[in-house]
């Protein structure tokens, strides 16, 4: 099992940046893929970014310029640092962690049923 803890949300003016964070902890073996969601009232789910391959793009298009993700192996901490917030970006922000069947596999997926593993959510609100 995966225990995952995200932070760093708040309000912002459009134009802001906001960095969040998303530690993963209670696992054993190899590690998690991880990935970023976001729900906005009213809307499903969708994925925004995931730490993927070279071949497969990082990011949803609609952020696509404007966030970056990193990551901490070292502290097993997953990050998203978001610049130029738009109001349309204001959303619940959800880390979300699956366990790959193969060990060592790309971390690819996207669909939000791909991911068994959630955190509690970080509220982001972006004012114009």
């Amino acid at each position: 099992q995966v225990q995952l803890v995200e932070s760093g949300g708040g309000s912002v003016q459009a134009g802001g940046s906001l960095r969040l964070s998303c530690s993963a902890s209670g696992y054993t073996g190899s590690r998690p893929c991880m990935a970023w969601f976001r729900q906005a009232p009213g809307k499903q789910r969708e994925w925004v970014s995931g730490f993927r391959t070279v071949s497969s793009s990082n990011y949803a298009d609609s952020v696509k310029g404007r966030f970056t993700i990193s990551q901490d192996i070292a502290k097993n901490t997953l990050y998203l640092q978001m610049n130029d917030l738009k109001p349309e970006d204001t959303a619940v922000y959800y880390c979300a962690a699956y366990r790959r069947a193969l060990s060592g596999s790309p971390c690819r997926a996207i669909l939000q049923s791909s991911y068994n593993y959630w955190g509690q959510g970080t509220q982001v609100t972006v004012s114009s």
